[in-house]
């Protein structure tokens, strides 16, 4: 059952939707809200079993679609361009399928509309669970915990971001089961009917989820796309390079 999302309205004007990546939250592309609220109404929010939002056994896209598209029209939207990375990309692109008449533009953030086949998480999955188990009282405890986990720090950093203090101890704010046990769906991809909504995909340069070899996949699907690469970043895009990917969502907008 689709549900209300937790959102974030910013600005005025044509609305912007942005959906983040597995582990996130609405918070996630604030460096873009944070520009793009000067001259759109910015919608941000958390999809199921993510952040403030509610929690649910089923996770797939067709599911995170419809919660977001109940959010909108509970919010009495009617146009928007949507914008999501990772799995927020994919969502947004199912979004597209199932809404093609409200929505104006996509832009998919280093996301193919592909199954992907490698496990990309299990380290961070194995750190998740160990917090979990652990019950730490500090944050700074919760985040040596996952340094055992997990080598990047950046990462360490972004998905600290989702600690909470539930009175007794800190956990994690999406739903780590769910998103267990859900993982091969969210790695996974049905192949929608072809729309020809305009489309741009961004991919970071050093990044391999938007691999050349599924340039027939993404024609197939999306009739009307364009690819735009920001070099030397990789997954990360918009944080590592907020101001080339700010350009490259501005020019394909206006």
């Amino acid at each position: 059952m689709s549900q209300l999302l937790n959102y974030k309205i910013e600005g005025e004007g044509h609305t912007i939707v942005l959906l983040h990546g597995l582990f996130g939250n609405l918070d996630n592309l604030g460096l873009l809200s944070r520009e793009l609220r000067h001259h759109y109404q910015v919608v941000s929010l958390d999809l199921r079993n993510h952040g403030l939002s509610f929690q649910s056994t089923q996770h797939n896209y067709q599911l995170m679609a419809q919660d977001v598209l109940k959010t909108l029209q509970h919010l009495d939207i009617k146009r928007y361009t949507l914008i999501g990375h990772s799995m927020g990309g994919k969502v947004a692109m199912k979004l597209a399928e199932l809404a093609q008449s409200d929505v104006d533009k996509l832009i998919v953030l280093d996301m193919a509309p592909v199954s992907y086949s490698q496990r990309r998480h299990d380290n961070v999955f194995n750190g998740l669970n160990a917090v979990l188990n652990h019950k730490p009282t500090s944050r700074q405890h919760a985040m040596e915990i996952l340094a055992e986990n997990i080598e990047l720090e950046g990462v360490r950093q972004f998905l600290g971001k989702s600690l909470y203090n539930n009175g007794q101890y800190f956990e994690w704010r999406f739903n780590v089961t769910s998103l267990s046990e859900n993982y091969w769906s969210i790695l996974g991809w049905e192949v929608i009917n072809t729309i020809n909504t305009p489309t741009l995909f961004v991919k970071g340069g050093n990044s391999d989820y938007l691999a050349s070899e599924y340039q027939t996949d993404i024609q197939k699907q999306f009739s009307n796309a364009k690819a735009h690469i920001i070099a030397n970043t990789g997954h990360w895009l918009h944080a590592e390079k907020p101001q080339e990917v700010l350009r490259a969502i501005t020019k394909f907008i206006q």
